[in-house]
């Protein structure tokens, strides 16, 4: 037998012969290429997956290298897009598939789009708000799509079948409050955790390519305890997204916006949703990661060259940029949306 790229692979029986052509026939979207995208790229990439798009709006910095595993220093030093740095390498590992890499931040405007030709949408992201726009474009595309997300030693994930199964609002009705979850950014993340989410993402994505049944349940796992269980997430009734076919996400009333404030050198962020934020207690938070002070009326943050001030209903003026995608993801890293 002579050996090619993909033989042992393709002596794995569920996959075989046939599965490899299809492999090599399919078109997957990943948005996100950080801690879960790269892993999820990188093993896509390497079973022979023929059209991979990758989609991010991040540049490579420094923390990114602990976790996630197609950048190296040189990309830090060039400030290269994720996406752009995490295409050369894989076009290094497998000449033989298309690789397309897209610097974009992912809106309601652009999301179909992005997505648009893919056979299934892999989630890399970090943030709720963007979950929430794959989510209302799959469903209404009908393109299956598998969430994944990781904080500290924990994990999970899930399939979401357009018409088969539950959505990710059955599983998170609504969004929470600005600064109310915790983050990687300011809680930590352990690139174990990372690695074994987005392979369980990755494998899920090649069963359904090769026409396997997906697993029809949500998987947490927490890898510094060596525990993983499965619960079963049913529609639910009158959901928004998948029962009654209201994508609220998708077009726009949920989705916070931004405006560049002219002359100021600064964004002003506003949530979908007006909250009331514990900013004494978020202030907690970020100041192991940054300078932070409190007047009673509104929380200051600095870090990265930029300032926060973030009110009480989670409106912020992000200072130090006008380009908007930057002060988006600065806010999402910090405050999260």
């Amino acid at each position: 037998m002579i050996e090619n790229r993909y033989s042992k692979q393709i002596l794995f029986q569920q996959i075989g012969p046939e599965g490899q052509e299809k492999i090599s026939r399919s078109k997957v979207a990943v948005i996100g290429i950080g801690a879960l995208g790269t892993v999820i790229s990188s093993q896509l990439c390497r079973a022979g997956v023929g059209y991979l798009r990758l989609i991010d709006r991040d540049f490579v910095e420094l923390s990114n290298l602990q976790r996630q595993i197609l950048f190296d220093e040189e990309d830090v030093r060039s400030r290269l897009p994720k996406a752009v740095a995490a295409a050369g390498k894989l076009r290094a590992a497998n000449s033989e598939i298309t690789i397309e890499d897209v610097v974009t931040d992912v809106t309601a405007r652009n999301v179909e789009q992005l997505i648009s030709g893919a056979d299934i949408v892999l989630d890399g992201t970090d943030n709720l708000e963007t979950r929430f726009l794959i989510n209302d474009a799959s469903l209404k595309t009908k393109k299956p799509w598998v969430y994944g997300g990781a904080l500290g030693s924990h994990g999970m994930t899930m399939n979401v079948i357009p018409g088969k199964s539950a959505c990710l609002r059955c599983l998170l009705p609504e969004s929470p409050p600005p600064g109310a979850m915790q983050n990687c950014d300011t809680d930590g993340v352990l690139g174990a955790a990372t690695g074994v989410v987005a392979s369980l993402q990755a494998a899920e994505a090649l069963k359904y390519l090769v026409g396997r049944e997906p697993r029809p349940t949500l998987l947490i796992i927490d890898v510094w305890d060596g525990e993983f269980v499965e619960l079963t997430v049913q529609p639910r009734p009158h959901c928004p997204a998948c029962d009654k076919g209201e994508y609220e996400y998708l077009a726009g009333t949920r989705t916070s916006w931004t405006t560049a404030l002219c002359g100021r050198n600064a964004v002003q962020i506003v949530p979908p949703k007006e909250h009331q934020i514990s900013l004494h207690e978020l202030q907690e938070r970020l100041s192991r990661v940054g300078r932070t002070s409190y007047n009673g009326f509104l929380l200051s943050f600095e870090a990265e060259g930029r300032e926060l001030m973030l009110f009480p209903t989670g409106r912020a003026i992000v200072r130090g940029t006008i380009d908007e995608a930057e002060a988006r993801t600065f806010y999402t890293r910090y405050v999260g949306l």
